[in-house]
Order: C-alpha cells, then sequence, then structure tokens
C-alpha cells in the first residue's frame, strides 16, 4: 500500500497526475510540465516534498555521531540555523544518501533525508547510534513544502506572521530560521531561489491554500526533475548509489579531508 502526504485531497482536487514515487502517491505534473517549469524559473512555484524524511538529532555527541556518518564536517556550522550540505556514507565510503544537516546548537541538529533512502538512512543512524551520546528522533509529525523561484521568498512573506515574515526575508543563502514548531531554510532543489518550510502536518494544508493564493504555481515532480537536472544538481540513484563515493560522482567538493575523524 503506497502512503499519502497530508495535501494529497488538494493535489487530487487540482487535477494532478498521481504516480508511485518511492513508496508514495505523488503529483507527477498538474497539467504541463512545461509551464511548471517555467514558473520556477520566471516567478514560483510550490512543491509538496513531505515525502522527504525529517530526523532530529539529540544529545552531547551529536556533532560527533554526524562527523562520523558523513563526508562533510558539521563541525564547520558555528551559527543557529546554518545548513550544511553532505554525504551520507557506507563503510566502503560508497553514499547511502545525500542530505541537509542544519545545526539548531551544539546538542542539536535537524537532518532532512530522501524519500527513497529514509529508512536506509534511519536504520544505519540507529546502528551506531549507540556508540554516542545521540537520540535518533524520526519526525513524522512533520510536514515540508518547498516554495522555489526569483520570487517565492517575496510570494511567502503574506502568509506569515510579520516579525517572523522580517526575519525569513533577510536568511542568507542555506541558513534557517525557527518559530515553535516552523522551520524555514533558504535552502531547494531547483537552482532558484526560495524556501523550504518545514511545519506541523495538521497546519500544511492552510498554508498551501495560502501561498496558491498568493499566484504561487503547484509544481509536481516531473518538473522538479527537470529544474534539478537544468541547474546541474545530482540525483540519488542516478548520479551516485552505495557503489560510488563522493569523488566518483562529482561530489568530491563535499568531502571534508580531516586526520582527526
Amino acid at each position: 500500500m503506497t502512503l499519502r502526504t497530508p495535501l494529497y485531497d488538494s493535489h487530487i482536487s487540482l487535477g494532478a497526475k498521481m504516480v508511485d514515487f518511492a513508496g508514495w502517491e505523488m503529483p507527477v505534473t498538474y497539467g504541463s510540465q512545461v509551464e511548471e517549469h517555467h514558473s520556477v524559473r520566471r516567478n514560483a512555484g510550490v512543491f509538496d516534498v513531505s515525502h522527504m524524511g525529517v530526523v532530529a538529532l539529540e544529545g552531547t555527541q551529536a556533532q560527533a555521531f554526524l562527523r562520523f556518518l558523513l563526508a562533510n564536517d558539521v563541525s564547520k556550522l558555528d551559527k543557529p540555523g546554518k545548513a550544511l550540505y553532505s554525504c551520507l556514507l557506507n563503510e566502503q565510503g560508497g553514499i547511502l544518501d545525500d542530505l541537509i544537516v542544519y545545526f539548531i546548537d551544539p546538542n542539536r541538529y535537524r537532518v532532512v533525508v530522501n524519500a527513497a533512502t529514509r529508512e536506509k538512512d534511519l536504520a544505519w543512524m540507529a546502528r551506531y547510534a549507540s556508540r554516542f551520546d545521540v537520540a535518533v528522533s524520526p519526525r513524522k509529525d512533520l510536514a515540508m513544502l518547498a516554495v522555489q523561484g526569483p520570487l517565492a521568498i517575496e510570494k511567502v512573506q503574506p502568509v506569515l506572521e510579520p516579525s517572523y515574515a522580517e526575519t525569513v526575508s533577510k536568511l542568507p543563502r542555506f541558513c534557517s530560521a525557527a518559530r515553535a514548531e516552523w522551520f524555514i531554510a533558504r535552502t531547494g532543489y531547483t537552482g532558484e531561489d526560495g524556501l523550504e518550510i518545514i511545519l506541523p502536518s495538521n497546519e500544511i494544508v492552510d498554508l498551501w491554500n495560502q501561498i496558491l493564493a498568493q499566484g504561487v504555481t503547484p509544481v509536481g515532480l516531473g518538473a522538479r526533475d527537470t529544474l534539478r537536472l537544468e541547474a546541474g544538481m545530482s540525483l540519488y540513484g542516478a548520479d551516485m548509489d552505495e557503489t560510488t563515493t563522493p569523488f566518483e560522482s562529482g561530489l568530491g567538493w563535499t568531502v571534508a579531508l580531516d586526520s582527526s575523524r
């Protein structure tokens, strides 16, 4: 049985063509993939990415745990909200997944993993967590939207509380800001500017509707793939997998070569 995000009914009401993606029923297009692609390049588009996994890491050795698992070095993160792209490696240096890590404080991190690898990633983390003072907690109570495009940040401003909107408008790239259970990062997977918004699952339908009301185009997985391809961004399973290292996958720039690890 395939899984559904909290926005499934919203996708159906918009006439989306649904497909099975990594065990989830997801919209591949709402009509014209080409128009959706251009909307992101020229204006703004919104994607349901709630199928991706959000994982909380907490403990006095959370940083050491991530330095052990990842190719990149999270000790580079010294400001709350800062993000880091990295590969999660197996014992041979093969890539289990590519992911984003957010620094909350020295004892807390948030990790966003791919939908197709989330269970494998969690099992790998659980395998080694007992060696460290760290708790690995999947946040299944959260959902996620990506609003991407040159006007993305402008379009999101009116739907946020004014002081939070101001904070978000000033975010540098690859940084985030939290407000209660909301977490907004200036990151994305399209090559455009934009935001990724993590929030409680029971609030995402309302946010989705408010964003659409701002004139933002709903965009499916089809255009998401052409956008990332056009931008030269790697895709797990196509450009990398467990048999390839970051160096073999064109991701050598994400490897922190540090003898202390």
